[in-house]
């Protein structure tokens, strides 16, 4: 153990910048990883809290589209009510929401060591979220749809926790890049 130490430290001396994004980046991953497990396990079990909603449509902007010989209305946000209607919507949101309180303190204290502002972060951080899960709920309306065709709902509710926290983390990691910085705020 002393020798793989010894070896990052000599990496890390020779190489600051790339040790540092390697750093951030390793526990980046695993950290989303973990959040991403936790919101699957939330996104299993939070639509039975809802079931008792009405199943309706609600979602914007509800276009009809027909993939696979499945009809179902694309959303930005939200779901048809086929494919979970307001009940998925609501534990969805719930999971994901959940997911990113318990990430933002992480990624940012410990990930990227950052003492910046934290309302100013969490303000960017928060129109970060709200773009990302626009466009992955986008995507995931039409996996919902479709998957829900061929597999379960466990193994789809798997997929889409895979689809978000995986699009998530890619346009979060260079987020993150930007709103904590290292040490103390300018």
């Amino acid at each position: 153990m002393d020798s793989i130490k010894n070896s990052w430290q000599h990496f890390a001396d020779k190489h600051p910048g790339a040790s540092k994004w390697i750093r951030e980046g390793g526990l980046f991953v695993i950290v989303s990883n973990l959040i991403t497990v936790l919101k699957y396990l939330l996104l299993l079990f939070l639509p039975l809290a809802f079931a008792g909603l009405p199943k309706v449509d609600f979602g914007f902007p509800g276009i009809d589209i027909t993939l696979f010989g499945e009809t179902f209305k694309w959303n930005i946000i939200g779901y048809d009510a086929a494919h979970g209607g307001l009940p998925y919507f609501c534990a969805y949101m719930i999971a994901m929401v959940v997911g990113e309180c318990i990430n933002f303190p992480i990624q940012r204290n410990f990930v990227f060591r950052s003492k910046g502002k934290v309302w100013y972060q969490a303000f960017w951080y928060l129109i970060a979220f709200c773009i990302v899960t626009c466009i992955v709920n986008s995507i995931n309306c039409i996996w919902v749809a479709v998957a829900g065709m061929f597999v379960p709902g466990w193994l789809y509710n798997i997929g889409t926790t895979v689809l978000n926290g995986g699009v998530s983390m890619v346009v979060f990691f260079f987020v993150n890049k930007i709103i904590f910085p290292e040490g103390e705020g300018k």
